[in-house]
């Protein structure tokens, strides 16, 4: 079992001047650690309009960042919104293929749909069309990334014609690919399209089992790849894997503070039961009111990876115990000194045995799975994408244009832009027509 870790940069109030720099800076002092210490991924959320909860908005700019002062651990998004309104999927390509360049190699492609209403809301998508939209944009981004030229699409959600989309990235043909799963149905549709399952356990090492079984079982039976290069792997995240290790439990838990329960709490507020007024609800300050209600809520749904080394490895033990091939801890609100002692401590004192054991494990999956997955491969259906028209080209002047002086250049934008509003006034038309 790989261990990872998972940022969301919670930021309770009431804000200094200075606290976002400095969280942010101190996350890419921890990824640095943790590097060294030898976790497997650091994982970045995407979340917009959060307040408190997650202020990671651009994680491809802090994966950036966090590549240049990191040699092994790998990038992770987890994940990125593939909804149009968000991300373009030419786009996401780009950044995506930039960042594997600027890592040598080192992305995870995590992705999702969204489902708060104020994220969907903010962008003005309708969450029935979510699902259809992620399906797109994972087809048009992948093909981004792998066609000289892309060919071009014309799906329900997303139209694009043929464009040479850069750089490629250095993996090949594209880096793993991952969903986000938050129920067993989900974790079940990862399998079957044989992409990577970002799954939420919030029920502890028991019950994951069954899930990872169910996972690699539906692979098995049921994957058909949507992606050039098929990714089956479970990992496994939650509101009860928060981490702060120390060399006493007092200390661990002193470190942790109230933090522990923000991830969990958060989830609630945005997602499920809360109001939010934007710029003016305390997320935090109900956060608290709640864990003066009832102490416990402090350390999240489960107690976490919380205390010494060896009360966090025997936690550890018991999800390796699980299947689970990756499972990644929480980093909530917390003391940054105490961050990095616990990444040290981590990595000189839990971390060996794991690495160790998972580099065996991974050899026995590759042969266990090589049967499985040449019938998975068999299923593959064939690619739908459009063969390329090599009589297709665009230019960058309007039509009967071939030479112009630099007078000429405000008729020549001029014509651009009637040109836009009467293919917009044609599509429109069509539109009433049908």
């Amino acid at each position: 079992m790989k261990i990872s870790l998972f940022y969301e940069f919670a930021l309770p109030r009431p804000w200094a001047p200075d606290d976002e720099r400095e969280v942010l800076q101190d996350a890419l002092d921890e990824v640095e650690a943790a590097d060294r210490a030898g976790f497997s991924t650091v994982w970045l959320t995407e979340h917009h309009f959060l307040e408190e909860y997650c202020h990671s908005t651009a994680p491809e700019i802090f994966l950036a960042a966090a590549s240049q002062r990191t040699k092994n651990i790998r990038l992770g998004f987890g994940i990125m919104h593939l909804l149009p309104a968000v991300n373009h999927p030419a786009r996401v390509a780009e950044r995506v293929a930039t960042i594997d360049l600027l890592s040598n190699g080192r992305v995870e492609f995590g992705t999702g749909e969204g489902s708060s209403v104020g994220e969907l809301g903010g962008f003005d998508v309708d969450p029935a069309d979510k699902r259809a939209q992620w399906e797109e944009s994972l087809e048009v981004a992948i093909r981004c990334m792998i066609e000289e030229p892309f060919t071009g699409f014309k799906g329900e959600q997303i139209r694009m014609p043929p464009r040479n989309v850069i750089p490629k990235p250095l993996q090949k043909p594209h880096p793993p690919v991952w969903v986000a799963c938050t129920r067993p149905a989900s974790v079940q549709m990862a399998a079957q399209k044989a992409i990577g399952a970002l799954s939420f356990a919030y029920t502890g090492p028991g019950p994951l089992k069954e899930r990872v079984n169910g996972y690699y079982q539906e692979f098995e039976e049921k994957g058909v790849p949507i992606t050039p290069q098929i990714n089956p792997n479970i990992l496994a995240i939650g509101g009860g894997l928060s981490m702060m290790v120390a060399k006493t439990e007092e200390q661990a838990l002193q470190r942790l503070g109230q933090g522990g329960g923000f991830f969990s709490f958060g989830i609630m507020h945005y997602y499920l039961t809360g109001m939010h007024t934007p710029g003016r609800t305390g997320v935090w300050k109900r956060y608290l009111e709640e864990v003066e209600k009832d102490p416990t809520l402090a350390y999240g749904p489960g107690r976490g990876a919380i205390g010494t080394p060896d009360t966090v490895r025997e936690f550890l033990r018991g999800y390796e115990e699980s299947g689970v091939d990756e499972i990644i801890l929480l980093l909530n609100p917390r003391s940054h000194e105490g961050t990095m002692e616990s990444i040290e401590l981590m990595g000189k004192e839990v971390l060996p045995e794991f690495i160790e054991r998972d580099e065996k494990a991974v050899a026995v999956k590759a042969k266990r799975l090589a049967p499985v997955i040449e019938k998975v491969e068999a299923r593959r259906e064939k690619s739908s994408a459009p063969l390329f028209d090599e009589t297709y080209a665009f230019g960058g002047l309007p039509a009967g244009r071939d030479k112009f002086t630099a007078s000429e250049i405000p008729e020549a934008m001029a014509e651009i832009n009637e040109g836009r509003v009467q293919a917009a006034r044609r599509a429109k038309e069509e539109q009433n027509k049908k």
